[in-house]
């Protein structure tokens, strides 16, 4: 795990778009730049929020303990097939074919962490079930623009102590915009604030982990 985080800080200072050679650490906010596919949406109060679209002064500070919880990675799932029914949900309903989407979210999932646990102001990154664990503390939110017209807010979260190979900076996406117990999110992590902010094709994708597999692609495809 060292070494992926190692390659995923390189990335990062070289600016370059993070790419899956380096999968553990590669992120991006294609829950909203990358047209929003994601049908696994719940009801965060308000369509218009989730997909994007409000005021300013709705947006309200979050608190760690919104994402509080034991969570899983989706990507196992979409590889061994799981997810399959997912897919051909979205082809069915969406513009592109099951191979087309298929692609799409083998990169927007891709990661080896397949585990985060989050308690109160600590979040440990399982590898392989090798944790690295950071304290993180509040270090507000930004707010982006996509190129669909929609926006999103990014919360971001400093590490204040912890493991020395834990990541500086976490950033939480999960369309909602004030204080809420999260149902999934994604989850962007590295030691550059501002490149992070800039990651738009790989967004790791992180759900109870008390969900069975089946379970999770029946929410994905309940919304």
């Amino acid at each position: 795990m060292q070494q992926a985080f190692a390659k995923h800080v390189t990335a990062l200072a070289a600016g370059a778009m993070l790419v899956l050679s380096a999968p553990a650490f590669a992120q991006s906010d294609n829950a909203h730049s990358h047209d929003h596919d994601h049908s696994e949406e719940h009801d965060h109060g308000s369509d218009d929020i989730y997909n994007g679209y409000f005021d300013d002064d709705q947006i309200e500070a979050r608190d760690l303990s919104d994402w509080a919880g034991d969570w899983q990675s989706v990507y196992p799932l979409l590889q061994d097939g799981t997810l399959d029914p997912v897919i051909a949900h979205k082809a069915e309903n969406g513009e592109r074919t099951e191979a087309e989407y298929k692609a799409y979210y083998q990169t927007g999932y891709a990661t080896e962490v397949d585990r985060i646990l989050i308690e109160g102001d600590s979040v440990t990154f399982f590898e392989d079930g090798t944790p690295i664990q950071g304290r993180y503390a509040d270090d507000g939110h930004e707010v982006l623009t996509y190129e669909a017209g929609n926006r999103g807010v990014r919360y971001i979260f400093e590490k204040s102590g912890g493991d020395a190979e834990a990541p500086a900076f976490i950033q939480f996406s999960d369309h909602a915009i004030a204080p809420t117990d999260a149902g999934h999110y994604h989850l962007y992590w590295g030691d550059d604030r501002a490149a992070l902010l800039e990651e738009v094709t790989n967004w790791p994708t992180y759900y109870p982990a008390d969900l069975s597999g089946e379970e999770v692609a029946e929410e994905m495809m309940a919304h």
